[in-house]
């Protein structure tokens, strides 16, 4: 029997606890056999269905987060589960401390965090960002801290890096090479640069206990994605019946990329509303905008809310910040508008507001936009905050304003490298 064939029939169920909403979403959209995103820690998943799970961890502290993390993987730590933690592929949020409650109890720690298809690439356990060490980038300009020089530093705990030449020599190799070093107790930091090495890592975890877990970036949960089930297409079940719906656009991102993407929606015709930081924390339940139009159009088509540029951004005020901008944006939000969110904390926080609690995966627009619908029909479109090209805006709403039941276009995608 061809091996792939045999990977699909003994893949135990899969279930992925992600640290933002944006990423559980990529990974809820790569995983065939997976219906539910839910955005709390649930029940264990249906029988044949992989289960992702928003644990909401990265504006967390760190002992919250930690606290998340080891209460799910007592959730579902048992009972032949494969547990996934997706974590973010340049390495931001609590890592170490998400690590430690993550490998509690497992029988072994296998990291794989590169994500070929936004040119996030791991060589000799180092993070590349297009091809330059992530330390070398200004991917972290808004952390408040330095980028890490290295996967297992970011750890800080032992670890083995699997080089390339390892996970390129055969299944056979990589699977006696994982079991030595997991049998030595140490962190296994597979190398990456393709899909292709994501795959080889897929698949020999498939032949390792379920007792072993996973770290990785959404390149890992779309390579368990491909062995786990045949690939079938989601068809989008549609919106409510009654004509055309508003499209609200949330951009929660500071990342200078959403500036030209904000930029083609206007030129088509969308309302910008512009908000000032300092005004959304000193007046969180009634945000006053400082657009062109001070208030909001009666049924505007496509409605922006966006938060204006700051010279500096303090990092510890970012978690107010989403919370403050989904406050002001829920109160002025037509009750059957479709939403557009940027930024995981920022699509998260309006969801909360909106006491949304799961969602159900439709489709990519482009690589980490993912269409879902929510259990009344509202569609949501979310996207990491640096993803995507100048039309990556234009597209996400295209995709909403689609006619009912129309399939979402698996389309190439394009990616400024920026920070998640």
């Amino acid at each position: 029997m061809p091996h792939d064939l045999l990977a699909r029939r003994t893949c135990p169920p899969l279930v992925v606890l992600a640290d933002d909403l944006s990423g559980a979403a990529e990974c809820a959209s790569v995983l065939p056999s997976c219906r539910n995103l839910v955005l709390a820690p649930a029940a264990t998943p249906p029988p044949g269905e992989a289960l992702v799970a928003d644990l909401d961890t990265r504006r967390r502290t760190v002992t919250q987060a930690s606290g998340l993390v080891a209460q799910a993987v007592r959730r579902h730590g048992a009972g032949g589960v494969r547990l996934l933690k997706k974590s973010d592929s340049l390495l931001r949020g609590h890592f170490a401390a998400e690590t430690s409650a993550f490998a509690a109890g497992a029988d072994g720690l296998v990291v794989a965090m590169a994500l070929p298809a936004a040119g996030r690439t791991v060589r000799d356990g180092v993070v590349h960002l297009r091809g330059v060490p992530l330390h070398l980038t200004d991917a972290w300009h808004a952390e408040p801290g330095p980028p890490p020089r290295s996967v297992a530093r970011t750890l800080g705990a032992p670890a083995t890096v699997i080089p390339l030449t390892e996970i390129r020599a055969g299944l056979p190799h990589l699977e006696h090479r994982l079991r030595s070093g997991l049998a030595d107790g140490a962190a296994m930091i597979c190398d990456g640069e393709t899909d292709a090495d994501l795959d080889a890592v897929a698949e020999t975890l498939l032949r390792l206990p379920e007792t072993v877990r996973t770290i990785g970036s959404g390149g890992m949960a779309a390579a368990l994605g491909r062995l786990s089930a045949p690939a079938e297409d989601r068809a989008d079940p549609g919106r409510p019946r009654g004509g055309p719906r508003p499209v609200v656009v949330v951009v929660g991102t500071a990342h200078p990329g959403a500036r030209a993407q904000i930029a083609q929606l206007t030129r088509r015709g969308a309302h910008h509303l512009v908000f000032h930081a300092a005004s959304l924390l000193a007046h969180p339940d009634a945000g006053h905008p400082a657009a062109v139009t001070p208030t909001v159009p009666g049924r505007a088509p496509v409605l922006v809310f966006s938060i204006a540029p700051t010279p500096a951004a303090d990092p510890s005020a970012a978690p107010h910040l989403a919370r403050a901008l989904a406050r002001t944006v829920a109160r002025l939000l037509p009750e059957d508008a479709d939403l557009v969110l940027t930024g995981g904390e920022t699509a998260r926080s309006l969801l909360d507001e909106l006491a949304v609690t799961s969602l159900l995966p439709v489709g990519q627009v482009h690589h980490g936009a993912v269409l879902c619908r929510t259990a009344d029909g509202r569609g949501v479109v979310t996207r990491p905050g640096s993803f995507g090209g100048t039309d990556s805006l234009v597209r996400m709403v295209g995709a909403l304003r689609e006619q009912p039941g129309h399939e979402v276009p698996q389309t190439p995608h394009t990616s400024d490298g920026g920070p998640r």
